[in-house]
């Protein structure tokens, strides 16, 4: 990503939203705004993970729930920021995957433009693919910048997305996901 054009690009936003670019509080601001989105964007120019699978030699074949794993992320639509915690559970069929490279996952799919069901859905695929589990579920809770602070002003709404791949037991999942803290 080209720093410069986008701090230009930002310049040109705030003179036509009335700001003094040259105000000691922006001076800053194009370089800031510059590195966040080439933050948020890291996805589009990098890999996904390596999902480290490993033997289940233990023959555990009961539901492993990894949940509240924070994402930050960035809508499509009108590029602010949505926000939430995605659970992830599933049914060993033969390996277990790192428990890191499933907050590493959901990390590396929130980092680019997205909508909720997007991401919701590519981390369900991802994690399938690479897991072969009997089952998997997937549930992304969000907040969304752009109906909380723009358009309908709704503080604190929230969406919910889930995607379930292969046999599992959603009472289950939902059982060990409202278990406490």
């Amino acid at each position: 990503m080209d720093i410069k054009k986008v701090e230009e690009a930002v310049k040109v936003i705030l003179t036509e939203m009335g700001e003094d670019i040259n105000r000691e509080g922006l001076i800053e601001t194009p370089n800031r705004v510059a590195r966040y989105f080439q933050e948020i964007g890291s996805a589009i120019v990098t890999e996904p993970p390596n999902l480290k699978v490993f033997t289940n030699e233990e023959e555990y074949d009961q539901m492993i729930v990894v949940k509240e794993i924070p994402y930050y992320s960035i809508c499509e639509h009108h590029l602010v920021t949505f926000f939430g915690t995605v659970a992830v559970g599933y049914i060993p069929n033969g390996k277990y995957v790192g428990l890191s490279k499933v907050a590493r996952t959901v990390d590396y799919f929130s980092r680019k433009p997205q909508v909720q069901e997007r991401l919701t859905e590519e981390i369900a695929d991802y994690l399938f693919k690479g897991l072969e589990p009997q089952g998997l579920i997937v549930v992304v809770k969000g907040r969304h910048f752009c109906m909380e602070a723009r358009g309908i002003k709704k503080p604190g709404a929230e969406t919910v997305t889930s995607a379930i791949r292969g046999d599992i037991d959603k009472q289950e999942f939902l059982q060990l996901l409202n278990t406490t803290k």
